[in-house]
């Protein structure tokens, strides 16, 4: 851990400091008192329909309180990781990259009643990854949490499969929802000091006990979550754990605290005015290092540990340029990608000049020399599997006369690309340039935008899983967000608003799928719209909420293209998720 030129922690890829006075000559407790408190349990909206921080909004509240590190944790993904962690080193402050993960102890039978219930036996932990293997281990977790549950079941993953994840890795004890919480709450101490003994030989010294000090009206009154902290303080200092203070914050400040509330209610469609239903408090905010000391005064040690955890933190995911997968034969046996790249072009373009002949005013020659050239540059540029992978599902797709497109985009200037029958079009006959495709000068990933038959493309890409490997290929998230039109259809009925006028109100929103536009425009464009929220308080409040939630992350799905094949096992380069309506795995980073 060095010292920026700003003052903030930062941490350097690759190296580990597991804490004590060896993080380059840092005294751990003098930094600690002198930083105060670092976040380590923050929700974004990647946790969806759950978390209401987006990651620009988050780096801008971190850097008005010159907070030096911070950790996310969205609720059993790394959706965000990636991007949290570009955005926030950019910044100067240093990523720390966690998952809000479900875990099944196995111990549901221990719970009486409810021992019919398998959930009985889940509860959250708060896992942060130290350095790269510590990463490594929580794109596992995070991967089959959503890959290896049955259909209908929500994700998780057992406590056996955190044993063995577990290097490289913290552990927090969860909080409200963590597995020693629950249990107190639920009069059952024996297990929740069971549960408490298991985690901590599983992390042994990486392992701490999580304090949240909310209020919260509904669920358990505060004399028990008070009491519920004196259990967890008692069994840390009985068995020598360390306390660790969090927030774990949803939402930016307390004015958001009733959008959330609309939120959470759209996630489970409940309605605002129902008693029974799930909610977070208004302290669940991102409280700044001054608030978080004065609320934990009487606990400093559980602040400085919150420091402590980061500095132990020395990795953080980047962006990597692309990992070429190898060509191989049917047989998977490896071939010499150059000379089977060549040999294919020469006797496909001998194929195609047969039987097309050449464009006017050209001969043989000048196609051969256009070849050569083409394939000096693809060689150079060390992209000969990629044609040879492409053309090799494109060939596969014809032989099973399944309709494939003549090929649009750059990559139509491609006289290899032709000669492999990647593109349909003589890029000779219509004096397309090649460098617009491909170009030394600028080094880019080759593209070529290729069209398949819609109700057949499930089949093309069931051959690129058997071809290169089921654990290889993915498909690629999206996520979708609320819009206009939508956010206030959801929010008007969470509010138990009459359905006909949030449906005049929705319609006075422009409908334009190609260029969205915003509540905000759409209100100072449509007077209707004020005088609505003029004249009636419940439409002013519709759309203050609907505001604040719209482009927030709304749900996850599989994009409609996009395909991703890698050259191992691709949970070693990126957690995985599956969408409910799909069996073939994705990747949890988007395009």
């Amino acid at each position: 851990m060095t010292r920026g030129e700003s003052g903030h922690m930062q941490e350097q890829d690759g190296q580990e400091n597991s804490g004590g006075n060896a993080a380059g000559g840092l005294d751990v407790k003098a930094v600690a008192k002198a930083v105060g408190f670092v976040h380590l349990h923050v929700h974004t909206s990647f946790s969806l329909r759950e978390g209401a921080l987006g990651i620009a909004k988050l780096i801008q509240l971190a850097k008005a309180n010159n907070q030096p590190a911070l950790a996310i944790t969205d609720t059993n993904n790394l959706f965000g990781a990636l991007e949290f962690s570009e955005k926030m080193a950019k910044e100067g402050i240093q990523p720390i990259v966690g998952v809000h993960l479900n875990v099944d102890f196995g111990d549901a039978a221990a719970f009486g009643s409810r021992a019919d219930d398998a959930r009985a036996g889940r509860a959250s932990l708060v896992l942060i990854a130290t350095n790269r293997d510590g990463y490594a281990n929580l794109m596992d977790l995070t991967s089959r949490a959503w890959l290896d549950p049955g259909a209908g079941d929500l994700p998780h993953v057992p406590i056996g499969q955190v044993r063995h994840c577990s290097a490289g890795v913290i552990a927090l004890s969860g909080g409200p929802s963590g597995p020693a919480n629950l249990a107190f709450a639920a009069g059952r101490a024996e297990i929740a000091e069971a549960r408490l003994k298991t985690l901590h030989g599983i992390f042994d010294d990486r392992f701490y006990i999580e304090l949240q000090r909310h209020h919260a009206p509904g669920a358990v009154h505060d004399s028990e979550l008070a009491k519920i902290e004196q259990l967890l303080i008692s069994h840390a200092y009985r068995h020598d754990v360390p306390l660790v203070a969090t927030n774990e914050p949803y939402f930016a400040a307390r004015s958001d605290h009733d959008a959330h509330d609309a939120l959470l209610c759209i996630a489970d469609g409940t309605m605002i005015g129902e008693q029974n239903r799930r909610r977070v408090t208004p302290e669940h905010r991102f409280k700044t290092r001054e608030e978080m000391q004065a609320l934990f005064a009487d606990l400093p040690e559980a602040l400085e540990n919150s420091v402590e955890i980061a500095m132990r933190c020395s990795y953080r995911p980047r962006t990597h340029p692309p990992i070429l997968p190898r060509f191989t034969a049917a047989d998977g046996i490896e071939v010499d990608e150059v000379a089977e790249l060549r040999r294919q072009a020469e006797d496909g373009l001998a194929a195609r000049l047969a039987a097309h002949g050449c464009a006017p005013g050209l001969d043989e020659d000048d196609y051969r020399q256009r070849l050569e050239f083409e394939l000096g540059v693809i060689i150079g540029m060390k992209f000969p599997g990629y044609f040879l992978i492409v053309a090799d599902f494109i060939k596969w797709a014809k032989q099973q006369g399944i309709p494939v497109g003549p090929g649009r985009g750059s990559g139509a200037g491609s006289v290899v690309a032709w000669a492999l029958t990647i593109t349909d079009l003589d890029p000779l006959r219509f004096g397309l340039l090649f460098e617009r495709f491909l170009n030394p000068e600028r080094v880019s990933m080759p593209d070529f935008d290729i069209d398949f038959c819609q109700e057949r493309r499930d089949e093309v890409i069931r051959y690129v899983r058997q071809r290169y490997g089921f654990d290889r290929v993915a498909q690629i998230i999206t996520f979708g967000s609320f819009l206009a039109r939508g956010v206030l259809r959801n929010v008007g009925r969470v509010l138990e608003m009459p359905l006909g006028q949030v449906d005049r109100l929705a319609k006075l929103v422009p409908q334009n799928p190609a260029a969205p536009v915003s509540l905000q425009q759409a209100i100072d464009g449509e007077p209707r719209l004020s005088e609505a929220a003029r004249d009636d308080d419940q439409v002013k409040l519709l759309l203050e909420i609907a505001g604040k939630l719209e482009g927030l992350y709304s749900n996850a799905s599989t994009h409609a293209a996009g395909v991703v094949i890698g050259d191992r096992p691709l949970v070693e380069l990126v957690p995985l998720y599956r969408d409910p309506k799909s069996d073939m795995p994705a990747t949890q980073f988007n395009m």
